[in-house]
């Protein structure tokens, strides 16, 4: 097995994407180095200290503008020396020069089948729209908001009595098995951004990235080359 990576999240809120690296760091062969918060109170930061990982809070409302936070977050992130981000529910819109910054080293998962609703109350969205489908996507970060290379995407159904609430709750589940996933591609030097496509194994991912199917339980490396 090759040495870990060393990863920082980077969160806003609960972490529970964060518990999901935490629980399996091991078994996906990172390190997470540090997490770090833009609001003091987000019990992600608590996840982190109670696994002994390093915390640091950067309030965004202490700064100017969007430029100032980010050059403080960038140097913060960079003094736990990533070899990949990874947002994780961090609700800020970041600036072009912190992107590509981080170009094919930062990765983010949002909750809903991208290119759909990109941005935010995608539930609500979907339901209102009437889909059938609805899911969460792992992708790269660009410049364009939510509009990186996707790596891999999971499905969920959506039934006529569900509302905005058990929604969430049924795609915060794939995320948590596709979040690992992506992350581990990662780590094993098998998933790359070049040209702003995602590359997995050497080859090219469609623009939906990998898809993972309703009744998959993949987690952690074990079907990263199916």
């Amino acid at each position: 097995m090759k040495k870990p990576i060393n990863v920082v999240v980077v969160i806003s809120g609960s972490g529970s994407n964060l518990q999901t690296l935490i629980d399996q760091a091991a078994a996906i062969n990172i390190n997470i180095t540090g997490v770090i918060s833009n609001i003091a109170s987000a019990y992600g930061l608590t996840r982190a200290a109670q696994a002994n990982i390093p915390t640091q809070v950067v309030d965004h409302t202490q700064f100017s503008d969007r430029t100032a936070f980010d050059t403080a977050l960038m140097v913060a992130i960079d003094s736990y020396q990533p070899d990949l981000v990874v947002l994780a529910g961090f609700m800020r819109i970041l600036t072009p020069a912190l992107t590509k910054h981080y170009t094919g080293r930062m990765l983010n998962i949002h909750p809903s089948l991208l290119p759909k609703y990109r941005g935010l109350h995608t539930h609500k969205r979907a339901l209102e729209a009437g889909d059938k489908e609805h899911g969460a996507t792992v992708h790269f970060v660009t410049e364009e908001l939510d509009g990186g290379p996707n790596v891999i995407q999971a499905i969920v159904p959506v039934a006529d009595s569900d509302t905005e609430a058990s929604l969430m709750e049924k795609v915060q589940e794939k995320e948590h098995k596709i979040y690992p996933q992506a992350v581990a591609w990662f780590a094993e030097g098998n998933l790359k951004m070049e040209h702003n496509k995602a590359f997995l194994m050497g080859e090219m991912l469609p623009p939906t990235g990998k898809r993972l199917p309703n009744d998959s339980s993949l987690a952690g490396t074990k079907q990263a080359n199916n």
